[in-house]
C-alpha cells in the first residue's frame, strides 16, 4: 500500500516506518532451566530458510536440513488497535499491517458471503461524495463532455451490486447532513457555556471540527490539550455506520451484526478512524463499519473485475435506484471538505435578530481563510471562523488557540490544560481570535485525499507539493496509461477533482427542519430539501433514544494516547 502523500511530511514523521516504538514483543514462558547446561549456551537458535520463514531448532542440531526437525514460528504482527495504542507515530492508518482495512477482505467476505448461509450478512456500501468526485475527474479527463458524480455513483452502484453482490449502495451525504445538525447543536452548546464564563467556559471555545481522522489522531499523539475545544459530533463515516446499522438494520428487521458496512473514502485515515474502540458495538459485538476503502482501491476491484467505469448507462441520470430510499448526493454551500465552517455560519445568520454580513479574507494562502460575521450598520464583531487545511497551517493555528486560551502547548499526552483559561465576555473578542476553526489535515481538504485517484501534474518539473515540501514525485504512486508523472499534491488537479465535486449537485441549506407529511408516515413528499430535514428529525429522534454506552449516538470522545517509550526511540 502506498504512503498517503497527504500526510507524509518532513518534519513530523506523518507515516510509519519501523522503529523502536513499532515493536510488539512476543510474549514468552519462564520454562525450567536444563540441569546440567553450561551457562551462557542457548538451548535453541533461529534458523531463516530461503523463503524468509523462521524456525526454532535446537542448537546441538547440526543437520544441513535444520528445518525438519524444528518449530516453525509464527510471524509477528501488528494489528490495527495495536497500531492506534502506540503512541511512536503522528498518523498510522496507511502502510501497517492493515490485514482488516483493505479490497481484498471485502472481496474475501462477498465471496464467503452466500444467502443460505446462517452467518449471512446483509453487505452495504457508502461512497463518499470526495471518492465520486475524484473517480467522476479522472474520466473527464479524457472524455469531451464533464462526467457528473450522479453518473459516476448509478454506474458505481450497478458494478458493487451487480458484480460484487452489494444489497445496498449508498452515499454518505445524507450522513453529513446529520452531522452537520448534531455540529450546530454542539456549537450553540459550547457558545453558552463560554458566555456563561467561569469553570464551565474553560475548553469550550474555539471549537475545532472534528471530521478529519489525521488532525484526531495528531492531537491526542502529540497536542492532547487541545482535546477539549474538539468537536464531540462523529465524522459522516462513523454517522452513516450508526445509520446503517442501528437504523436502517431495523427498518431491514436485522440486528446490527447481521448488516456488513463497506466505506470508500478518500483518506487512509479513515480506516484507523473506524478501528477506534469508541465505534464498537459491544451489545452485539460489531463495529459501525466493517472495513473502508479508499477511492483508489475502489477503482482498484472494478480493474481487477474489468468494470469499465467510462462507458454510459441507461441508469446514469435517474434521481434514485436505491431499494431503500435517503436523500443522496445533497450538498451544502461551503467546502467540498464538508462546509461545517459554513453550517455554522449559516445558522448564526438564519437564527440572528440582526442583519449580519460575512466577510472572508484568504490569510497565508487558500488553505488558511479568516471567516467574520459583523453587524450590519454598527459593524459589531459577533463571530470568527477560520477555514484551516494542511499541517502547516494546523501546527500554527495549534499554537495560537494554545497561547489565547491559556494552555500549555506541548507534545504527546503530556499536554494537559495548564493555567488559567482566559475566558471572553460576550460579543467581546479578549484573548480569542476565533469561535471555530474548521481544519482538516490534507492541503486543499478531503479532495486532495491521500485515498483519491494519482493524476497527472500539470507541472512536470515541480518538486514541491501544495505546502510547499520538497518530494521525490516517483516514489508517490504509479502513473496511469496516459496520465504520465502521476503524483500527489497538485494544485491543478485539486481544482479539477474540486469542480467535479460541485458539478451537477443539488444544493440543500441547513434551514430549520421542515414539518413531517401529514399521513403521519414521516416519509417527505416533496423536495429533497424537505426529504433531507424531515428524515433528519425521523432519525436523529429514534437515534437519541438508543444511547449506547451513555452518551449521544451521534457524538464521541476522544484520549490522549500515554507514550511508552523510555528515552529515545531509535529508529531502524
Amino acid at each position: 500500500m502506498a504512503f498517503s502523500g497527504a500526510l507524509t511530511l518532513t518534519d513530523l514523521n506523518d507515516f510509519i516506518t519501523p522503529a523502536q516504538a513499532c515493536i510488539k514483543p512476543v510474549e514468552q514462558s519462564n520454562a525450567n532451566p536444563i540441569v546440567g547446561k553450561e551457562a551462557g549456551t542457548a538451548d535453541t537458535e533461529i534458523y531463516i530458510d530461503s523463503s524468509g520463514a523462521y524456525y526454532e531448532v535446537s542448537g546441538n542440531d547440526s543437520s544441513s536440513q535444520p528445518t525438519s526437525s524444528g518449530k516453525q514460528l509464527e510471524q509477528a504482527q501488528i494489528s490495527l488497535n495495536d497500531c492506534l495504542a502506540c503512541s511512536g507515530c503522528i498518523t498510522s492508518a496507511e502502510s501497517v499491517l492493515i490485514t482488516l482495512q483493505s479490497h481484498t477482505e471485502v472481496l474475501n467476505f462477498l465471496k464467503a458471503n452466500s444467502p443460505p448461509s446462517e452467518s449471512y450478512k446483509i453487505p452495504v456500501i457508502s461512497i463518499a461524495p470526495q471518492s465520486l468526485a475524484s473517480l467522476a475527474a479522472s474520466l473527464s479527463y479524457s472524455s469531451p463532455t464533464p462526467i457528473s458524480s450522479r453518473q459516476v455513483l448509478r454506474r458505481v452502484q450497478l458494478f458493487c451490486k451487480n458484480v460484487l453482490g452489494f444489497a445496498h449502495v449508498f452515499d454518505t451525504t445524507f450522513a453529513r447532513h446529520l452531522a452537520l445538525r448534531e455540529h450546530v447543536a454542539e456549537f450553540e452548546e459550547r457558545r453558552l457555556k463560554d458566555e456563561a464564563g467561569g469553570e464551565d467556559a474553560v475548553g469550550q471555545l474555539p471549537m475545532l471540527a472534528s471530521a478529519c481522522p489525521g488532525w484526531i489522531c495528531y492531537a491526542e499523539k502529540a497536542h492532547s490539550e487541545m482535546l477539549p475545544f474538539i468537536a464531540k459530533t462523529k465524522s459522516p463515516q462513523q454517522i452513516m455506520g450508526t445509520l446503517v446499522k442501528e437504523w436502517m438494520g431495523a427498518k431491514w428487521g436485522q440486528l446490527p451484526q447481521d448488516v456488513y458496512h463497506v466505506s470508500v473514502m478518500p483518506c487512509y485515515d479513515k480506516k484507523l478512524e473506524a478501528s477506534r474502540q469508541d465505534f464498537y458495538n459491544e451489545t452485539y459485538s460489531t463495529r459501525d463499519v466493517d472495513c473502508v476503502i479508499t477511492t483508489g482501491e475502489l477503482e482498484l476491484m472494478m480493474r481487477e473485475k474489468e468494470w469499465d467505469l467510462s462507458l454510459p448507462h441507461e441508469l446514469d441520470d435517474t434521481l434514485s435506484s436505491s431499494s431503500f430510499d435517503l436523500p443522496e448526493l445533497l450538498q451544502h454551500t461551503g467546502s467540498s471538505s464538508g462546509s461545517y465552517l459554513q453550517s455554522i455560519v449559516s445558522h448564526l445568520i438564519a437564527s440572528s435578530s440582526m442583519s449580519l454580513q460575512l466577510s472572508v479574507k484568504t490569510l497565508r494562502n487558500a488553505d488558511y481563510e479568516d471567516y467574520v460575521l459583523t453587524e450590519v450598520g454598527s459593524g459589531k464583531i459577533v463571530f470568527k471562523g477560520a477555514k484551516c487545511y494542511g499541517f502547516r497551517n494546523l501546527q500554527n493555528v495549534v499554537r495560537k488557540v494554545g497561547r489565547e486560551r491559556g494552555v500549555r502547548v506541548t507534545g504527546g499526552a503530556a499536554g494537559k490544560l495548564g493555567g488559567r483559561a482566559v475566558v471572553g465576555k460576550k460579543n467581546q473578542y479578549i484573548g480569542r481570535s476565533y469561535d471555530y476553526i474548521e481544519v482538516m489535515a490534507c492541503p486543499g481538504g478531503c479532495v486532495n485525499g491521500g485515498g483519491q485517484l494519482k493524476v497527472p501534474a500539470s507541472g512536470a518539473g515541480a518538486t514541491k507539493d501544495a505546502e510547499g515540501y520538497s518530494r521525490n514525485w516517483e516514489d508517490q504512486g504509479v502513473a496511469e496509461e496516459g496520465m504520465p508523472g502521476a503524483r500527489w499534491g497538485d494544485k491543478e488537479w485539486t481544482r479539477r477533482v474540486e469542480e467535479a465535486y460541485w458539478h451537477d449537485r443539488t444544493f440543500e441549506s441547513l434551514s430549520a427542519p421542515a414539518t413531517p407529511s401529514s399521513d403521519g408516515s414521516g416519509c417527505p413528499t416533496e423536495s429533497s430539501v424537505e426529504l433531507a430535514d424531515q428524515l433528519t428529525e425521523i432519525v436523529h429522534r429514534e437515534l437519541c433514544t438508543k444511547e449506547r454506552k451513555g452518551g449521544n449516538m451521534l457524538r464521541t470522545q476522544y484520549r490522549a494516547v500515554e507514550s511508552e517509550v523510555v528515552g529515545v526511540a531509535v529508529k531502524w
